[in-house]
Parts: structure tokens; C-alpha cells; sequence
């Protein structure tokens, strides 16, 4: 393995809160000089969790169509163990064709490479990388890459499990301060920048709160997680 590499898994392993594991993924996406990472986790009662490169209004589009019903990747590396080369899945369906130029039309690269993972109690995971390439150019940096990305994904995976504390039950999802008060921004009418100016950190960072947030509410977009965070009392406007 790379040194290079061997120093962001590291980097991994020393990520303690949603943030961390968020930067993580831009610095793997950095580092493979690819447009997107993303890692996408459901865990053992059915919750989402995710973090990566995407843009917000791709997830926002994404959950508002509803895409998880018929997304053929999703469906391709569900009934794999093995990696899995977008090219290799079957996108010959009419809603595949749109579903595939809707992501493109949202800054998705032509090119992907999705990792399965699965662990206890039923959790099931995917790393994915993502970018614009030509098939033979996609090919040789899957080719340099492919044996490390498997140790990379289950650190990423290992750590995201050791985000669920088990036996862990909450009544409600419980938001950081830093969370509740990007939420709460938003709920009162402040831009993205306005409300990253007014916490005093970059919009990036803002997105990266406003979208745990978005997860642990189980919203399926930032209207949705604003208006479920005041009806169940988890902000005041």
C-alpha cells in the first residue's frame, strides 16, 4: 500500500464525530484526485446515515424522487460481495436512462466504483467513488487502486459501526448544538451563507451539520428536517 494512503487510513481511524468521518471523505476524494466519495450506511434498525461529496441539492433530488426504490447501484451491489463497476450494471431501462442523466445533470461523474460492505445485525454499507472519464482511463485507476479501496472502505465502515453504541435507544434523534443552530438559521429564513457567516464558519462546514442533522431526523431534505425539528421540539423559532 501507497504511503500516502497508509497515512489517510490513519487519518480514519482517529475520526471521533460525524464531522470528521464528513472531512474524511474529501480528503479521500482529494487524494484519488476523483470528483466524489461517498459513503452510504444503513444500520441495524433501518437508519440512514451518509457522508461525501455529493452536492446538497443532488441528495436533496435523490431522496425527493425517491430514486432508492429503483437506483441501479444500489440494487446492482446489494446482491454482490465484490466491488462493482458501474459499467457492469444494466442501464437499459427508461427510468434507469433518466435516473442516470438526472445525476449527471447534478455534477455525477460518468464513471463509478461502489463497494458492498455489510456488517452485524444486518447493516449494509457502500463506498463509492465517482467521476468523469473515459472507460479505458477508469479502468487502469481502478486497476492502481482496487486491493487498497477494500481495506479504506472497511475502515470507513469499521468506524461508522462504532458510531452506534449498542444497545443505544433513543426516544427522538438528538442534534449537536452546532446542528441545532444551523437548523435553526435555516428555519428562520437565513441563506446558507448568511446562516454560515452568521456561526462564523464556511458553507462547506455548514453543509456538513445541516446534513446530520438531515439524517438523524429521517428528512428528506432540508425543508423536511426544519420542519421535523420543530414539531418534535428540537428547535424554536
Amino acid at each position: 500500500m501507497a504511503t500516502e494512503l497508509q497515512d489517510f487510513l490513519d487519518v480514519i481511524q482517529q475520526v471521533d464525530t460525524f464531522e470528521e468521518f464528513q472531512e474524511a471523505t474529501v480528503g479521500l476524494r482529494d487524494f484519488l484526485n476523483i470528483i466524489h466519495v461517498v459513503y452510504h450506511w444503513v444500520n441495524s434498525v433501518g437508519e440512514r446515515f451518509g457522508a461525501g461529496t455529493y452536492s446538497s441539492d443532488w441528495v436533496d433530488r435523490y431522496l425527493e424522487k425517491d430514486y432508492l426504490r429503483m437506483d441501479p447501484v444500489l440494487f446492482g451491489c446489494f446482491q454482490r460481495f465484490t466491488p462493482v463497476n458501474w459499467k457492469q450494471l444494466d442501464w437499459s431501462s427508461k427510468a434507469a436512462k433518466a435516473f442516470f442523466r438526472d445525476a449527471l445533470d447534478h455534477g455525477v461523474g460518468n464513471q463509478g466504483y461502489t463497494i458492498p460492505l455489510r456488517g452485524p445485525n444486518g447493516q449494509f454499507a457502500l463506498l463509492t467513488l465517482n467521476h468523469n472519464a473515459t472507460d479505458d482511463h477508469w479502468e487502469r485507476f481502478i486497476a492502481r487502486y482496487e486491493r487498497d479501496l477494500m481495506i479504506v472502505a472497511h475502515e470507513f465502515n469499521k468506524k461508522a459501526l462504532s458510531f452506534e453504541a449498542p444497545g443505544d435507544v433513543q426516544s427522538g434523534p438528538a442534534l449537536s448544538p452546532r446542528e441545532t443552530a444551523a437548523i435553526t438559521l435555516i428555519a428562520k429564513g437565513f441563506s446558507r451563507g448568511q446562516a454560515a457567516a452568521e456561526m462564523g464558519i464556511s458553507e462547506h462546514t455548514l453543509r456538513v451539520y445541516i446534513e446530520s442533522a438531515r439524517h438523524k431526523l429521517g428528512a428528506m431534505n432540508t425543508t423536511h428536517a426544519v420542519a421535523r425539528a420543530l414539531s418534535l421540539g428540537l428547535i424554536i423559532v
